[in-house]
């Protein structure tokens, strides 16, 4: 074979073993890499926008004293769920002889005078012991819960038929006035908020 059929044999055959090898390579891209150009970008940005969580959480309602708020009560033990609606009546401070109890307070008593209303069209509960907890801007989540009962008004703690509405207090031990007292119905989140005025 002359020199120059063995060179061109040659560079043939290292271009084949190139062009296979390159083909195997670890290098090269997989196949279920996102094509280049517009449609792999956008692609792309559907798989992101899949991750992305779809809606941001409600915010709890902030309620003042002569406004109301809704929220959906959920019984957890059956998991039926009503729209339950509370107005903020009155709030007020109050000493441990004005509610006849021997107990001290923590901080200072304070009322909440509500009116609870099932608006929805299943049965719904009010059970406010345990799940009342008051903060303000320097102090962290303390539980306000109390077993403390005025002689005015109805009970609230109590299970709502559609239509339903009761007006009573709430008495909570709190470290002092202002903030807000958050009320939880089971929820990671509070379900309302109450506005304590300052003294």
């Amino acid at each position: 074979m002359r020199p120059s059929i063995r060179v061109a044999t040659l560079a043939v055959g290292a271009l084949i073993t190139a062009v296979l090898t390159a083909g195997c390579s670890p290098f090269s891209k997989a196949p279920d890499a996102a094509p280049a150009g517009p449609q792999g970008a956008a692609e792309g940005k559907a798989a992101d926008a899949a991750v992305e969580p779809s809606e941001t959480p409600a915010k709890t309602p902030l309620v003042a004293v002569g406004k109301s708020g809704t929220y959906t009560a959920e019984d957890s033990a059956t998991h039926v769920k009503t729209k339950m609606q509370i107005t903020l009546k009155d709030v007020r401070t109050v000493s441990p002889s004005e509610i006849n109890t021997t107990s001290k307070p923590k901080g200072q008593f304070v009322i909440l005078t509500l009116t609870v209303k099932n608006i929805g069209n299943k049965d719904g509960g009010f059970h406010p012991y345990g799940l009342m907890k008051w903060e303000d801007t320097q102090t962290a989540e303390q539980d306000a819960s109390t077993l403390e009962k005025t002689d005015v008004g109805q009970d609230v703690d109590a299970t709502y038929r559609p239509g339903q509405n009761v007006t009573g207090d709430v008495v909570l031990d709190v470290p002092r006035m202002g903030g807000k007292v958050n009320f939880y119905d089971g929820l990671a989140a509070a379900s309302l908020s109450f506005e304590l005025p300052a003294d």
